[in-house]
């Protein structure tokens, strides 16, 4: 049986790339809205109450108007911005950490942040097993590709060739902190310093780990292992062994869409590096989404995505 998806904010980075990923898929049948019709309420409100499915491809403020047009409606919802990470009612959509029934049994859930998608796949299980305390103040250094950014961003980057690093939330309090610490589950808000380079894709996010200094760390061999068995027959998601070749790793101008998310464990005397890599725009974004959306609808997770 099709079922009828909405993306509201289709017109959006995330929303076309989340339609790319449905294209030719007949489990789906897309609702479009033209662009007459793509910001009218009354119109929006019809799809959502025609769909079986709809993404939230909005920022947050506009986000919480959908949920309320869509009040009523059996549509299920995913909402792509940061307004329900941490709300009451929602589900968050990291299946690998979550529980692929829980996402599948969801009629609200809440796409994870790029950044934080990367922390929390590092951060988490090892926390859960004990492996990493809860109690120490975390920092976490990452950067993007400006696509992340929205229209604006994405905009002053091509205008602009000469920057060749954004660094920004300098005032610290960026929105994506409460999510990496409710579903870390830590006792502290991690310190995040997040950048933005050239490239429209592409995203890598470090946690540095000093094991002098941190009480009860454990080895950094137990922590690939553990990071291994945690994502072991999960199929978006590849624990690296060993070190990359010229001892680097690279985000490239010219990637491709990948919804992939790989993650490195490097050791030395000064303690350990966790790194993770991802498309800001897949498992960072859209495809995370559609990973949701396959779930919810009883198809298998991968079904339309990148690898």
């Amino acid at each position: 049986m099709t079922a009828t998806v909405f993306v509201d904010g289709a017109a959006g980075t995330t929303g076309l790339e989340i339609r790319e990923r449905l294209q030719g898929r007949n489990e789906f049948e897309l609702i479009v809205l033209d662009e007459a019709q793509r910001k009218s309420a009354a119109a929006r409100r019809d799809a959502f109450h025609a769909a079986d499915f709809a993404v939230l491809c909005l920022p947050d403020a506009a986000a919480r108007e959908a949920v309320a047009l869509a009040q009523g409606s059996k549509a299920r919802l995913i909402d792509a911005s940061s307004a329900h990470r941490v709300a009451d009612g929602w589900t968050y959509g990291f299946p690998e950490l979550v529980g692929r029934e829980a996402v599948a049994s969801a009629d609200r859930v809440s796409n994870p942040g790029c950044y934080p998608t990367g922390f929390l796949a590092l951060v988490a299980p090892l926390v859960r097993a004990g492996l990493l305390a809860a109690d120490w103040p975390y920092v976490v250094h990452a950067v993007s590709g400006y696509s992340g950014g929205g229209k604006a961003l994405i905009a002053r980057f091509e205008a602009d060739r000469d920057i060749a690093w954004r660094g920004y939330g300098l005032a610290l309090g960026h929105k994506h902190v409460p999510e990496m610490q409710k579903w870390a589950g830590l006792a502290h808000a991690p310190l995040f310093a997040p950048a933005v380079i050239p490239a429209h894709r592409g995203m890598a996010v470090e946690v540095p780990v000093p094991l002098a200094a941190l009480p009860h760390a454990s080895s950094p061999e137990a922590m690939r292992a553990e990071l291994a068995e945690f994502y072991a027959g999960a199929p978006l998601v590849t624990v690296a062994e060993g070190m990359p070749d010229e001892g680097e790793i690279l985000l490239r101008v010219s990637a491709a869409p990948d919804d992939g998310l790989t993650l490195h464990v490097f050791a030395g005397a000064e303690g350990v590096r966790l790194v993770a890599l991802l498309d800001n725009l897949g498992k960072g974004a859209s495809g995370a989404a559609v990973q949701s959306l396959n779930l919810m609808a009883g198809l298998e997770e991968t079904a339309g995505l990148r690898l």
